[in-house]
């Protein structure tokens, strides 16, 4: 395992894990501005195979989740690993917003809209 640094890539919307360069994770997420304060949707993260076990994805979900609340975006946690990341650290519970059908509905044009 080489130097592991993990970091925003803004025009992939995604925050990612790299080792040596080489991406070995991502959590994705989609910018959502209705009314009210900016929010970011957390859908989707994975870890590389191989990669699984070696704290990577908790890494991941910290950063991520610091430097969404550090932007000044509420963390909408649709992703299942991202809601239980949330769920285990209270420090987020101020900037976490529950997840609505406008939400989904939100998400579910966006990924459509990409493919």
């Amino acid at each position: 395992m080489g130097a592991i640094t993990i970091g925003n890539n803004p025009d992939r919307e995604r925050f990612e894990v790299l080792d040596a360069g080489k991406v070995v994770g991502k959590a994705w997420y989609k910018a959502y501005d209705a009314d009210g304060p900016a929010e970011r949707i957390f859908y989707h993260t994975v870890i590389n195979e191989g990669r699984a076990g070696q704290g990577l994805a908790g890494r991941l979900a910290k950063v991520a989740l610091d430097e969404t609340v550090a932007a000044g975006l509420r963390i909408v946690p649709v992703c299942p690993f991202i809601k239980s990341y949330v769920s285990k650290h209270p420090e987020y519970e101020a900037s976490t917003v529950a997840v609505t059908p406008a939400h989904l509905q939100f998400l579910d044009k966006a990924l459509a809209a990409r493919a």
